[in-house]
């Protein structure tokens, strides 16, 4: 963790701004906007860009992980220019935890991977890069949204160490755990088997 510098009251209010951002399911706003129903309703359920992949609509869905992933970078960014490096990490968290649990939809929300790979490009775009090279990898060999992001998450406190990020590590351990809670049961599918791939139109 960063030393706490900036006072008690300004981080709430970061995080408080964060989390609120975090929670706009941009997901179900963009899938409503074209025209493509109650993304709730569709696939898994789920307010993320994969599900939303599974209405057919490759623009919808790309436009949903740019701006799911620009809601965890953005607060951390504008933290971090205001506050310090302590309002940052808090923001991050804040606004990954609003994705994962949304005030505006009755905190249910998506997995926060494109938010969390958001959050390590604003905190240290290397890192970030590295998480997301390895989320493309994993993708392209096994065609397993989940799969890449559960590998993605966890090698993510590796790069940390490979670029000298390690205040990084408290969060980021925390966001890995709170993605692998959200995939429990992609993880007990993943052991059965029976995972869907990218792109499929059944639940995931």
């Amino acid at each position: 963790m960063p030393p706490i510098d900036t006072a008690s009251t300004l981080l709430v209010l970061a995080a408080l701004l964060a989390y609120l951002l975090g929670s706009v399911p941009f997901g179900i706003l963009i899938a409503r906007a074209m025209g493509l129903g109650d993304l709730r309703r569709i696939g898994s359920g789920n307010i993320g860009a994969t599900n939303v992949l599974r209405t057919g609509n490759k623009t919808a869905a790309a436009l949903t992980l740019l701006l799911d992933a620009a809601k965890g970078a953005v607060p951390v960014l504008i933290a971090r220019a205001t506050l310090g490096e302590d309002a940052a990490q808090l923001a991050g968290l804040a606004a990954f935890v609003g994705h994962l649990f949304p005030v505006w939809i009755g905190f249910k929300g998506g997995k926060g991977v494109a938010t969390f790979l958001g959050i390590l490009l604003a905190l240290a775009w290397p890192v970030g890069l590295a998480s997301c090279a390895t989320w493309l990898v994993a993708a392209v060999l096994t065609r397993i949204s989940s799969l890449s992001a559960l590998l993605a998450a966890a090698l993510a406190t590796l790069w940390l160490f490979v670029f000298g990020q390690g205040t990084m590590l408290i969060l980021t351990a925390i966001l890995t755990v709170l993605i692998y809670l959200r995939h429990a049961e992609n993880i007990a599918r993943l052991r059965a088997g029976t995972e869907p791939k990218i792109g499929a139109r059944k639940a995931g």
